[in-house]
């Protein structure tokens, strides 16, 4: 049985869900693991003991197999967390995402404004008719302290469709907020 799948079904086997594995050329084997989604329930995140029960379990079952590797470990996604599979883009459906594109896209010449040679993305990810889209706004954040009018304009929603086979790479935009509290969200507007 190959490696990959001997680690999946180990983890998934304790109930969780492999996100990712990777191998380095020093012998580190790295193993990042997930709560599954369940429907209805708040959400679930991984701690210590969740990372050590997999370790122990991964330790012997990669012993009994045979794998060569100098080191384990197992963590959790992080708040940056990637996106690989339909299933996560699904499970992330409104959150802020950054994405990579495998080649450039937008032209200026033809008003989207979006530059020839930009791959990189930060918006809301949304479904869309023919896949996927993020949604954004070009619009610089307000220096700290400093009062925004509130009759202001807001930059122009803008929003881009892709298939999950354009993506090189996807991932949960790291959102911090150290007071404890969600930031304030804008009201959805329809493009």
């Amino acid at each position: 049985m190959a490696l990959h799948e001997t680690i999946e079904q180990t983890v998934t086997g304790l109930g969780y869900e492999l996100v990712d594995i990777e191998r380095t050329t020093g012998g580190l084997l790295r193993v990042t693991i997930d709560q599954p989604q369940v429907e209805g329930s708040p959400e679930q995140f991984i701690n210590a003991e969740d990372c050590e029960k997999v370790t122990r379990q991964l330790q012997f079952v990669l012993e009994v197999e045979g794998a060569a590797y100098s080191r384990l470990e197992v963590s959790s996604p992080g708040i940056d967390r990637p996106l690989r599979s339909e299933k996560d883009f699904v499970r992330f459906t409104g959150e802020l995402v950054d994405i990579t594109l495998k080649a450039a896209i937008g032209s200026a010449a033809a008003g989207s404004g979006v530059t020839a040679s930009r791959k990189k993305f930060r918006g809301t990810l949304e479904r869309a008719a023919s896949g996927w889209q993020i949604v954004w706004r070009e619009e610089p954040a307000a220096k700290p302290g400093a009062k925004v009018s509130k009759n202001k304009v807001p930059a122009p929603l803008q929003a881009l469709g892709f298939t999950l086979d354009e993506i090189a790479q996807a991932r949960l935009a790291p959102v911090v907020d150290f007071k404890g509290r969600r930031p304030k969200s804008p009201p959805a507007t329809e493009i």
